[in-house]
């Protein structure tokens, strides 16, 4: 989530609640909410309280959201966590036409939509986990979108790779199979870190953070933290996963945008696996085809121009390749 306005003006000289003739603030530290977020209510926690020029601010965190999406509210924005307003965010919800599963109650409201395909990915991850390093020619058919699988064509969403970013997805081929160089780790900006920007991006041209980009990014860490091991990695790169990325640390953590850009070239065919309406696809193929934009704009800081050679490797890590 980004902050609007004054949001993120945490250091207020009216940052206490000791101000003379101050209203009393109507939620306290800790207290389960229900807040608005874009066209829809989700359920939340306030973390801080904070007086700002006579005006109660409160630092809200999604429940069931990354904590990236933590964000500075006003009092507008929120309503005390009750029976009726639990209604009327379900009916809202319901207007709306994003959640189906109504009897799924408040627990489905609170958690993006988008990460509700990860059980159907684990079913396709599982079954590419015993093929999980992809040959050169099998990488270089799905730049393109052509990969064969064992879903109809027609049946998979179309994502238009721009040219520039395909050019960088041949060269990320070319230093490691062919040159035996690896990204260097952790990455910075980091897969999270992007995504941040893009929320903040977004944010800024249209305003207001709307709900269904927040849900989307949540939806492309999770994929990404989820495929990288499994189908997004060339074989050279494995040892190098295992130092990197242990247990309790996310791979979108450590990672960037070379291999943020694999992932959108396994997308369709993961996200055919996953029950989408026609009219959300369409919606949902514009959104990822403005984020792929935003990469390509911001190509130059994003991606790495050069690897670095990796340990034990054959070959020279000291060649020159853009």
């Amino acid at each position: 989530m980004v902050s609007s306005k004054d949001d993120s003006a945490t250091d207020s000289d009216n940052s206490s609640g000791d101000v003379p003739d101050s209203k009393p603030s109507v939620y306290t530290e800790g207290e389960k909410v229900l807040a608005y977020h874009g066209p829809r209510i989700y359920e939340a926690k306030v973390q801080k309280a904070e007086l700002r020029k006579n005006e109660w601010r409160y630092f809200v965190h999604y429940l069931g959201w990354n904590k990236n999406w933590d964000e500075w509210v006003g009092t507008d924005r929120l309503m005390k966590h009750t029976e009726d307003n639990v209604l009327k965010q379900q009916a809202l919800d319901k207007k709306q036409g994003m959640e189906k599963n109504t009897k799924s109650g408040r627990s489905a409201q609170a958690k993006p939509k988008s990460s509700a395909g990860v059980s159907s990915l684990d079913v396709k991850l599982d079954k590419e986990d015993t093929k999980s390093n992809v040959p050169k020619g099998k990488k270089r058919k799905a730049d393109s979108g052509t990969e064969k699988g064992n879903v109809s064509a027609e049946k998979l969403v179309k994502i238009q790779i721009p040219s520039t970013l395909k050019k960088q997805l041949v060269d990320d081929w070319e230093f490691i199979t062919q040159q035996n160089k690896l990204v260097k780790l952790p990455r910075s900006p980091t897969v999270d870190d992007i995504l941040t920007k893009y929320l903040e991006y977004r944010s800024k041209k249209d305003g207001m953070m709307t709900d269904s980009v927040g849900e989307i990014l949540n939806g492309i860490r999770c994929y990404f933290d989820k495929a990288l091991p499994v189908i997004l990695l060339y074989k050279k790169e494995r040892q190098q996963y295992h130092e990197a990325v242990s247990d309790n640390v996310s791979p979108s953590s450590v990672y960037g945008a070379e291999h943020l850009l694999r992932l959108f070239v396994k997308l369709p065919e993961l996200l055919a696996y996953v029950k989408i309406e026609e009219e959300t696809l369409i919606r949902l193929q514009q959104k990822l085809l403005d984020f792929l934009r935003f990469l390509q704009k911001n190509q130059g800081t994003f991606f790495l121009s050069a690897y670095d050679g990796p340990k034990a490797s054959e070959g020279s890590g000291k060649d020159k390749e853009s």
